[in-house]
């Protein structure tokens, strides 16, 4: 009878067998069915953000997705089936990621429903465009081994970052992304932000393919499943370790209305929505913090030109605790020349000293969405009959920038608004560190779908990589407070009216990420970039 030991060795080998018939046929298909194996990759890939976290399926599609290019790079024209093969990996992959922006279409669907069909697959066609590029790229620098994999980590990521950036930037579903659903796989986030954490994941994710041809694939199987464990453990740690408390004289209230969109664009429910959030708003605040600093949180555009209208100014200074600082979502309108120009804000409403409140600072939304609140182009974009979704005709104005506000006395805040949350790096002035984060969002656009709950996870990954804290009121979901680890201390579910009451995180020492921004994640491309040329030199010379 054989041993422990030439059985587990008969085992391994069987499956390093499977493992590379596995890769020998998916690097075989030629032609539409490469085309469709790439698409359902990207598909599969897609599958490890919210709301399903399949989070092992990243090494699926990855390590598929460099079969696949292992075989179009034999092909008559390589870099032309390189190009096409990332192309469709990334129609699948952002076809799953973004498909809930259609829904924003159907809420005024007599008049923009029509559009629906082009963003479903517009905005898919037109991302995967990075996903092409970048797998032509790779393929320049392509040689059989772990090499390729080194490179095509790199460069893939250079892509990403060009993503988030280029044309305002849309950095969605960045791979990094998809750990953030449990803080513990993304707290190295806080070292070298999302984009460094990308790198990591699609290094592991691919290192199934690396050794594939070679006869040791069960080596990728450990080193990703290795380097998996090695990322949680670290997280775990940092959570065990890092614990800043909460203040106890400044507690927060977080609003989540749920009032339907089409219900709060239209001016004709305006003040049940306002009466709505003044009620979910009412109560003193209790414990330590019922002598301290109180800020009520509402969502992204909760009220329209409320500083212009003291009846409302005066109800929420009959109404709100005397306390109260509300942070608001709202529509401010400032005269320039002939016509009246918009901005997506957040009010700062405070006591006065008669004491009836006041507006005592605003900011104004600076990372604006486009088509939706403003339209690039705008002049022949109207004369082919486009409109941008914001309930304003001429859209918002643009803010100044990152800013910094303190309202009373207590912690000074970031305040973000809805999309300006995906961007890492971009919370704050560089210069004036605050306490905390206040976002405002309003998701209702989007349905229930993925949108929401990757928007959130985003918003997690932004506490990690500065240390501070967030509260964030969103219209019908998700609010949540964050503490400056990015776990979620208390939540209101999707669509779902409610409140939180809870005493505000403390922040963290400032992070490295807060320190250097992206230096770290360029570092780390650098030297994965020039270790795939010293892998590929060493095997020449062999």
């Amino acid at each position: 009878m054989s041993s422990p030991a030439i059985r587990n060795l008969s085992t391994g080998a069987r499956a390093d067998e499977a493992f590379e018939r596995a890769a020998s046929f998916i690097a075989s298909l030629t032609g539409w069915r490469r085309a469709f194996a790439g698409f359902a990759a990207g598909l599969v890939t897609a599958l490890a953000f919210a709301p399903f976290y399949l989070v092992p399926l990243l090494a699926v599609g990855f390590s598929a997705l460099i079969f696949l290019l292992d075989g179009a790079l034999k092909s008559p024209h390589p870099r032309r089936a390189a190009f096409a093969t990332g192309w469709y990996f990334g129609f699948g992959y952002f076809l799953l990621s973004v498909y809930w922006m259609a829904f924003s279409f159907f809420v005024q669907a007599e008049q923009f429903a029509w559009m629906s069909p082009f963003a479903v697959l517009g905005m898919p066609a037109f991302l995967a465009l990075f996903s092409g590029g970048a797998a032509f790229v790779a393929s320049r620098f392509w040689r059989e081994g772990p090499a390729r994999v080194l490179f095509f980590a790199v460069v893939w990521m250079t892509f990403e970052y060009a993503r988030g950036h280029i044309l305002t930037g849309l950095p969605w579903n960045l791979p990094g992304q998809a750990l953030a659903g449990a803080a513990m796989g993304a707290q190295t986030a806080a070292w070298w932000g999302v984009y460094g954490l990308s790198l990591i994941v699609i290094l592991l994710a691919a290192a199934p393919a690396a050794f594939a041809g070679r006869g040791r694939a069960i080596k990728g199987l450990g080193a990703c499943l290795g380097g998996a464990l090695a990322l949680y453990a670290i997280g775990a740690a940092r959570l065990a370790l890092l614990d800043p408390g909460v203040y106890e004289d400044v507690s927060v209230r977080i609003i989540q209305p749920n009032i339907p969109q089409r219900e709060k664009i239209d001016s004709d429910f305006w003040a049940r929505n306002f009466w709505r959030q003044v009620n979910l708003s009412k109560g003193e605040a209790t414990g330590a913090a019922a002598s301290g600093e109180l800020y009520i949180l509402w969502p992204e555009n909760a009220v329209s030109l409320i500083d212009e209208y003291s009846d409302a100014l005066q109800v929420l200074s009959d109404e709100l605790p005397k306390n109260a600082v509300l942070l608001t979502g709202a529509v401010r309108r400032e005269a320039a020349g002939p016509r009246d120009i918009y901005f997506n804000s957040i009010l700062a409403i405070a006591p006065g000293p008669d004491p009836s409140r006041a507006v005592i600072g605003h900011y104004d939304k600076h990372h604006l969405v486009p088509f939706g609140e403003y339209l690039p182009m705008e002049g022949f974009l109207r004369a082919v009959g486009l409109a941008q979704l914001a309930p304003y005709d001429e859209g918002f104005e643009m803010g100044k920038g990152p800013s910094v506000l303190r309202a009373g006395d207590g912690p000074s805040f970031a305040p973000l608004i809805c999309y300006e949350a995906i961007f890492p790096g971009e919370i704050y002035p560089k210069d004036d560190r605050p306490d905390w984060i206040v976002t405002v969002t309003n998701d209702a656009w989007f349905g229930d779908t993925s949108g929401p709950r990757q928007h959130l996870d985003q918003a997690k990954l932004r506490s990690i990589e500065t240390g501070l804290p967030m509260a964030r009121s969103a219209n019908t979901g998700v609010s949540v407070l964050i503490d400056a680890r990015g776990r979620v201390l208390d939540r209101v579910a999707l669509y779902k009216e409610g409140r939180i009451d809870a005493a505000l995180p403390k922040p963290l020492p400032p992070t490295l990420y807060a320190r250097i921004g992206d230096v770290l994640f360029l570092l780390l491309s650098m030297v994965a970039f020039f270790a795939g040329f010293t892998y590929k030199y060493r095997r020449e010379q062999a």
